[in-house]
């Protein structure tokens, strides 16, 4: 029997420091093991990732979310990490990537800059479904521009 669709909308304060170099090339590491290990077990999703939090989206298989977020919080680049939302769904939000990385338009740098500067990241005033949300347009948007 397949496991029911879950998604997990988390976010943690980012301890990757240094210099533009170093952090990018911190991230794309973080992308590319995301990417092969999430293609692995099965899941899908989105990052976003600015000086100071990371936040994310899984999705697939209750498991394999939870192994993948176990590594995730035993990660020394993460600290804080607050789960927003963890509910079972019908569909995936993001079928399509196996961890695509949101943000690097303006668009989604704005949009992105936007939940920072209203939250300050409070775990208090961040709500998991607009977040998700807002990570779902950005990639719509640029899938679209993709095309």
């Amino acid at each position: 029997m397949t496991e029911p669709l879950c998604r997990l909308v988390y976010y943690s304060r980012n301890l990757v420091v240094g210099p533009d170099e170093s952090i990018k090339a911190e991230v794309d590491s973080i992308l590319s093991a995301s990417r092969r290990n999430n293609a692995a077990c099965g899941l899908t999703g989105a990052l976003i990732f600015n000086r100071g939090v990371f936040a994310q989206v899984l999705e697939g298989p209750r498991s394999a979310i939870e192994r993948t977020f176990e590594r995730i919080q035993r990660d020394p680049r993460h600290s804080d990490v607050q789960v927003l939302a963890l509910d079972a769904v019908d569909q995936r939000g993001f079928p399509s990537w196996s961890m695509a990385f949101l943000g690097r338009s303006l668009d989604g740098e704005t949009m992105f800059g936007h939940i920072a500067a209203s939250s300050g990241f409070d775990e208090k005033r961040l709500e998991g479904e607009r977040i998700y949300e807002i990570m779902r347009l950005i990639a719509l948007e640029d899938e679209t521009r993709s095309a």
